[in-house]
């Protein structure tokens, strides 16, 4: 995913996610918004922490979590901007749901939302042995979003993107797993691999260097590598992805490169805010032509 915002370095304002309150009554806390305009439906998702003076992170429909400004909150009302001021919230605390407005010119989309589910599970005790989600055949258990813009096609064993075009996703959707992914990615080259179609593992080699949180092997805005390794554009490399919950290692090349860190919430392209509900593995292919992708598996909790 390539950022279409302004940004802002969010390393110093990361929250210890472990101890954030979501409390009952109360704007603080995370939520899972659902936007609906002009009979289209997509997710968003917002964090508001502090409670007499509020500051606010959003992500939107898409680009990376960013700090919201204007923030002005009274009891269970709260206004914020984003985009320069370009784009409006007004919501509402009602019980435990978000309601109200998302404005941008003479766009206008109502928005709902609920608390972000804390997904905090343990390991499983065994995982089931992996198993092909692609077959190197030909594209069965996969879907493409816009079937009259696919590019994908099977060549050589490999799951190739053409040209720019439509992201494809799993048949199957997951709770828990482990996934293995080996990726080629050429330079300037932009996809990335969607856990439960909700957050991006950041598969990227642009012409200018990327920041750690948007970097190759981040999750996208959120999470940065603990480690740089050596940049291998147009070679295969490898992903081994652990979710379980919303906590996530990331295993690159052998090397760990994020160690069982809890994702706040989903990335700008989600395809759901609907975070407790199990998900597709959803492949971005809406930038990059030459993206490569094969010797995809996945194991998922032994029962």
């Amino acid at each position: 995913m390539k950022p279409y915002l302004a940004l802002v370095p969010l390393a110093s304002g990361l929250l210890v996610l472990s101890g954030f309150a979501q409390s009952a009554g109360k704007l603080e806390g995370r939520w899972d918004l659902t936007l609906q305009s002009g009979g289209e439906t997509y997710p968003s998702w917002i964090e508001i922490s502090g409670d007499a003076s509020p500051s606010v992170r959003v992500v939107s429909r898409g680009g990376s979590v960013h700090p919201a400004g204007d923030v002005k909150a009274e009891g269970s009302h709260i206004t914020f901007s984003e985009n320069k001021g370009h784009t409006k919230w007004n919501l509402q605390l009602e019980g435990d749901k978000l309601t109200g407005t998302q404005e941008h010119g003479s766009t206008k989309a109502e928005v709902s939302g609920e608390r972000s589910p804390a997904l905090d599970r343990s390991a499983p005790a065994a995982w089931s042995a992996p198993e092909p989600l692609f077959n190197g055949k030909d594209l069965s258990g996969w879907i493409p979003d816009k079937p009259d813009k696919n590019h994908w096609k099977v060549e050589s064993g490999e799951l190739l993107n053409v040209s720019p075009g439509a992201n494809i996703r799993t048949e199957r959707k997951f709770d828990d797993f482990k996934l293995h992914i080996e990726f080629n990615c050429p330079r300037p080259g932009n996809s990335g691999i969607y856990l439960r179609g909700r957050y991006e593992t950041q598969v990227e080699y642009e012409i200018k260097k990327e920041d750690p949180y948007h970097a190759l092997g981040s999750i996208y805005g959120f999470l940065a590598p603990s480690t740089e390794l050596p940049a291998k554009p147009g070679q295969w490399e490898t992903f081994d992805i652990t979710l379980v919950g919303r906590t996530v290692t990331v295993v690159r090349d052998g090397v760990t490169t994020i160690d069982a860190k809890q994702i706040p919430g989903i990335t700008g392209g989600a395809l759901d805010s609907n975070e407790g509900a199990p998900g597709p593995i959803y492949l971005q292919g809406d930038h990059t032509g030459g993206m490569k992708y094969r010797n995809i598996t996945i194991a998922v909790p032994q029962k």
